[in-house]
């Protein structure tokens, strides 16, 4: 039972719903959106507030006594394939510690951004895995202070000042595009992510610096963009393909972009890789089946949710953790989606 005597005890959100006759859900609502409540439940809620003294630091003191045992894990596209390794390391984490995993599915942001950000205020999850840099709901808003811990698992956004594991993607973009140089292309385009994400700023720059450091001047109409479908990918290679001199190699900012575009090329009558070699990122399980299977660069994308889980357990615990960048390793995989471009081939 929660005690009443306010004058020992922290005031908490359920203190302020009891006191205006709500639910702790219109709390928070009125106390985030104060535009979706009425104005009778609002001025409620606002006296209540200052009856029984409300405070972020309360807020915060609660959540330590009354653990629900539950992590919301945000996903920018459940529909995505690269994201189902990483759900299930922060999932066999998270239950080796007697945690339940719920999954927020980030693609349709403003439908859920408030049922994501009530589970928050009112406590019915301890933390937060952010598999992407979309924060659901707005984190300059005053009740920021009254959130649960939260990680960031695949992305790098040092703005957002949370603890984060990923790989070093600008490297890793550097080395896959060497890879196709050290096969002998010079002509390389890059099928590049979407530009709001930064993952796919780090690595169209590791693109960019492979060629400069190669002497290739870089073709701004070898850059395409497109989001992370197999649908970006085709119309990305078609596109390309129409240039006066088309690519012969073809760096991709994921596994299901260049699968896209392994079946356009293919459509247009080319042969991969003796026409056109294609690397890919990320490595999913669809990338060994392809024909011809896809070099890609791997990322162990298990271990990055087993870290993710492992740091937001670790504030759970009450230890401090540091904000800032975890990386793990990445490598090559090299399959048969590339090879010497068709003139370097006849040379020999």
């Amino acid at each position: 039972m929660l005690e009443q005597n306010q004058e020992s005890v922290a005031a908490t959100m359920k203190d302020v719903a009891e006191r205006a006759g709500v639910s702790t859900a219109t709390v928070s609502r009125a106390l985030t959106n104060p535009e979706k409540v009425s104005v009778t439940t609002r001025r409620k809620v606002e006296q209540a507030v200052i009856d029984v003294g409300y405070t972020a630091q309360g807020a915060a003191r609660t959540a330590r006594r009354y653990d629900s045992k539950t992590i919301l894990v945000i996903v920018p596209d459940i529909c995505d394939p690269f994201f189902s390794e990483m759900i299930r390391g922060v999932e066999v984490t998270a239950a080796q510690e007697g945690y339940l995993v719920l999954i927020g599915d980030c693609a349709h942001q403003n439908q859920q951004e408030k049922s994501f950000l009530n589970l928050m205020l009112t406590r019915q999850i301890d933390g937060m895995v952010l598999l992407g840099s979309n924060v659901p709901f707005d984190t300059q808003h005053d009740d920021q202070r009254n959130l649960p811990p939260m990680v960031m698992a695949n992305e790098f956004a040092p703005e957002l000042g949370l603890p984060t594991v990923h790989i070093d993607n600008l490297t890793a973009a550097f080395e896959a595009v060497s890879h196709l140089q050290q096969k002998g292309h010079r002509r390389i385009a890059c099928i590049a992510g979407p530009d709001h994400m930064p993952l796919c700023h780090y690595r169209l720059q590791g693109y960019i610096q492979a060629l400069r450091r190669s002497g290739i001047p870089v073709d701004p109409t070898y850059i395409v963009r497109g989001d992370f479908t197999f649908e970006a990918g085709t119309q990305a290679l078609a596109q390309l393909m129409t240039l006066e001199e088309p690519p012969q190699a073809i760096f991709c900012h994921s596994d299901i972009l260049a699968l896209g575009a392994m079946k356009q090329a293919k459509e247009l009558g080319l042969r991969i890789p003796e026409d056109l070699s294609l690397i890919g990122f990320d490595d999913i399980e669809l990338s060994r089946y392809s024909d011809p299977p896809l070099t890609t660069i791997a990322q162990p994308r298990f271990e990055i949710g087993c870290e993710a889980m492992l740091l937001l357990l670790e504030q759970l615990q009450g230890k401090n953790v540091s904000t800032g960048s975890r990386l793990l390793d990445f490598e090559i995989k090299r399959r048969g989606s590339t090879a010497p471009p068709p003139s370097n081939k006849r040379a020999k």
